[in-house]
């Protein structure tokens, strides 16, 4: 904030005078509360904006997770001064959906493929590999949110690691510990489904 003299006079008064959004200011500082503060000032605009984009509405709530997570890790590009932080927001959120779209379409497309592939090839299933899928499938709609994803990106989806860490706004760490633990995860809960 500037102290500007706004009417020279007796008094000589000083008014202070914001010169820029305070917030914004403070987010792109990494003031913490600032993010907080953005999210509830914001969070009803970008849900909104990726409902309208989005079919389902917990796909809605992820993407809006992942705008805030990655514009916090992305504040220092952000220029109060170029525009509003619910601008900035915004922009962010349009990238989001559309990672999100692109993934949900390269989904589709294997499952689709493989539906057509099995159609074709596979000779009728067998009681036991059914339950071997209805086994895994349980197995892994246990798992943690987050390690369930980077499961699916990187064997349905056929993504890398760091396509994964991009599409989850997720450090690359992160998204291989989330694997890593989810395969072990996977591995203990069949063992014991087997036993």
């Amino acid at each position: 904030m500037t102290m500007t003299n706004v009417r020279p006079g007796p008094r000589h008064t000083l008014r202070v005078m914001p010169s820029a959004d305070d917030l914004g200011l403070r987010f792109a500082d990494g003031d913490e509360s600032a993010l907080r503060r953005a999210y509830d000032e914001h969070g009803a605009l970008i849900f909104a904006y990726c409902r309208r984009s989005l079919a389902a509405a917990s796909d809605a709530e992820d993407v809006t997770q992942h705008t805030f997570v990655e514009a916090w890790r992305a504040r220092e590009g952000f220029d109060p001064e170029r525009g509003s932080l619910a601008g900035w927001l915004l922009g962010i959120a349009r990238h989001k959906v559309l990672d999100h779209v692109r993934s949900s379409e390269r989904r589709a497309r294997v499952v689709a493929r493989v539906e057509t592939q099995s159609a074709v090839t596979a000779p009728p299933a067998k009681p036991d590999a059914v339950l071997d899928r209805l086994v895994v499938a349980d197995a892994l709609a246990r798992l943690p949110a987050e390690q369930r994803r980077a499961l699916e990106l990187a064997f349905f989806d056929d993504l890398t690691h760091p396509e994964i860490a991009q599409t989850m706004a997720l450090p690359l760490g992160t998204v291989k510990s989330h694997i890593r633990r989810g395969l072990a995860r996977l591995r203990s809960r069949l063992e014991e489904e087997s036993s």
